[in-house]
């Protein structure tokens, strides 16, 4: 029956079902899309013969919202959906966000804060003895001992507050077949503890070999210093070739082990995966809410890859999805594109071919297919390793094929271009090609920063790279004559950035002519580099410190001074000037960021400030008087 999975007993009692298989609890409205890791993941399973339900963003405070399709006869599988759910609900600000793009009607607050975790409590108050998977992005980014920004603490493993049995860690298509294969012959959830891309937990490590014991979970908690070797040793272990299986301590009466990460798809396998018989749209009932946005944002797009060979400090996808890249077949990704050129909506633009670095189609070097990625190196950062496979014919092809098939007008590329592996590929008709036929005005790149300083703690090439980028980008398009531009994502704040980097950001931006729209302060988001600098004030990597800007009055003068020509600014900017000791840059000359502007009565706001502050520090007595 090719139709959207059971989200209620009638649609089981359609099927013929008496009971599910495995009733999957996501934080997400339902989506039928392989850009929805619940999509995947149940249409794999579906696949391989299991009876899978659905039940969608469940109202937490009734106990009857996780009943409705029963009790599944293996397991409970749960997910805080595509993003972690404090993300999605807060901004970096910690102000509450308005919308939820993966909810009907973009309505926000259809699922908890730290959704993995309240869902499984849910279940375990109606489901006492039920097998509980956790996984998700959510869920595989907390598996251990983590820092959470949102309560400014350092957390258990998300396996030990949820009450879950397994964590299914990473992508997770093969560690939850074999899990649904162990259960279907069965054997207990607490004696599956051998499956690669897993986490469990035990009181003790007599049947646990060959192991790396982290910290104690109570010596992170209390010592930043042992917090950040602990994340140096996981962040060592996150290839599934060489990675080591890790075990926690909790007190030495319990543990958290984690498996070594399952090894990554073969191209076969990611054709299985995205050719699965997908609906490809959210779920009819939402029609009355007027569906799910995030829909719009995928439903004309195609996942050509995935894994990331970037390993960005602030990217999280190394502990997810990993360094190594997978990627589907041409023939995969031309029979999907004719499945979009026939839906009724499709007006013959193909968004994006990508995944999370869009000009990466393979492993860096041969070496990785069999050995892994380097523990202790980095292929592009700060140089490219000698043994990088800089190469675009294969992307290129794709993307011609492509734009052959009758009823596409358009391939653009929005999923980003590592433009430092552009430049290492000495063939140019790839920067040729991008700017004839895949860029729609305006290229969106991420430079980041332009201070070098800043560039190496976020594991991004010097700026001399992106400054020779810019250069080639510019003459391409004059040989083309297309007037099209760069849009630099650019961040305030990261870890290592002083008011002195911020204001050479700005100035960099005074000579570019340029002030962009949206400005991302850093995020510390769990299990990144970024995140272990900005709790420690320690480079994991080097152990050596790192300056971090954590005041929130700071972080706002950085983030102005990238938008220093708005008139709402102007007060930060000028007290960050007058701080850093660059009043220079105060003035009318064309080099100044901002105008001096003066009071009525000669002063100027700053110096208001400072004497009424000075005032409050050192109140005067007046003398009395006799009249």
């Amino acid at each position: 029956m090719h139709d959207y999975l059971p989200i209620c007993r009638e649609d089981m009692q359609k099927r013929g079902w008496e009971q599910c298989d495995f009733v999957y609890i996501s934080g997400d409205a339902y989506v039928d899309h392989p850009s929805f890791g619940p999509a995947i993941i149940c249409r794999l399973l579906e696949a391989y013969g299991y009876k899978v339900g659905i039940i969608a963003q469940p109202d937490w405070k009734k106990r009857e919202s996780i009943q409705i399709l029963g009790a599944p006869r293996l397991a409970f599988l749960v997910s805080a959906g595509n993003m972690d759910s404090m993300v999605n609900h807060y901004s970096v600000s910690k102000r509450r966000r308005k919308t939820d793009s993966y909810t009907p009607g973009g309505v926000m607050g259809r699922r908890p804060d730290y959704a993995t975790i309240v869902y499984c409590n849910l279940i375990r108050s109606v489901y006492k003895d039920a097998a509980i998977v956790i996984g998700g992005i959510e869920a595989s980014l907390r598996r251990l001992a983590h820092y959470d920004y949102w309560s400014d603490k350092v957390k258990r493993s998300i396996l030990l507050d949820s009450q879950a049995d397994l964590i299914s860690y990473g992508m997770g298509e093969h560690s939850i077949i074999e899990i649904a294969e162990a259960l279907d012959a069965g054997l207990s959830i607490r004696d599956i503890t051998y499956i690669d891309g897993t986490v469990y937990r035990t009181h003790s490590l007599e049947s646990v070999y060959d192991y790396t014991l982290l910290p104690d979970f109570e010596k992170i908690r209390k010592n930043r210093r042992q917090y950040a070797e602990s994340f140096r040793i996981q962040y060592q272990n996150t290839d599934p070739f060489s990675g080591k299986r890790l075990v926690e301590p909790y007190g030495g009466k319990e543990y958290v082990v984690q498996n070594p990460p399952s090894k990554p798809l073969t191209t076969f396998e990611m054709d299985e995966v995205y050719g699965l018989p997908y609906m490809r749209n959210s779920h009819p009932v939402y029609d009355r809410e007027g569906g799910v946005p995030a829909v719009q944002e995928i439903k004309f797009s195609l996942i050509s890859s995935r894994g990331c060979f970037g390993a960005c400090s602030f990217c999280a996808l190394t502990f997810h999805q990993g360094r190594i890249i997978q990627s589907r077949s041409h023939e995969s990704l031309i029979e999907e594109a004719k499945l979009l050129t026939q839906d009724p909506d499709f007006k013959g633009y193909i968004h994006d071919v990508g995944g999370p670095t869009a000009n990466f189609r393979f492993p860096a070097c041969e070496k990785q297919l069999e050995k892994g990625a380097c523990p202790n190196r980095q292929c592009l950062f700060p140089k490219p390793c000698k043994n990088l496979r800089a190469d675009h014919t294969d992307y290129r092809e794709l993307l011609q094929k492509l734009r052959a098939l009758p009823g596409v007008k358009k391939v653009f590329i929005r999923s980003g271009i590592r433009f430092d592996y552009l430049l290492a590929d000495k063939d140019r008709r790839f920067l040729r090609e991008l700017c004839e036929y895949h860029v729609s005005g305006q290229l969106k790149v991420a430079p980041e920063h332009v201070s070098d300083a800043v560039l190496s703690k976020m594991g991004k090439p010097e700026n001399a790279v992106y400054r020779k980028f810019v250069r080639e980008y510019q003459e391409m398009n004059r040989k083309l004559d297309k007037d099209q531009y760069l849009v630099p994502y650019l961040m305030s704040s990261h870890p290592g950035s002083s008011l002195k980097e911020a204001i050479e950001l700005a100035e960099y931006l005074r000579d570019l002519g340029y002030m962009p729209e949206q400005v991302q302060d850093f995020y510390p988001t769990p299990s990144t580099i970024s995140t272990c600098m900005y709790y420690t004030g320690l480079d994991p990597r080097t152990m050596e410190p790192v300056y971090v800007p954590v005041n929130p009055h700071e972080k706002a003068m950085q983030r102005a001074l990238i938008q220093y020509r708005d008139p709402k600014n102007y007060d930060l900017v000028e007290e960050a000037l007058r701080r850093a000791g660059r009043t220079d840059l105060i003035g009318y000359d064309k080099k100044c960021l901002i105008r001096p502007r003066r009071m009525p009565h000669g002063e100027s706001f700053w110096e208001k400030k400072e004497k009424i502050k000075k005032k409050k520090q050192n109140p005067t007595r007046k003398a009395g008087r006799t009249s």
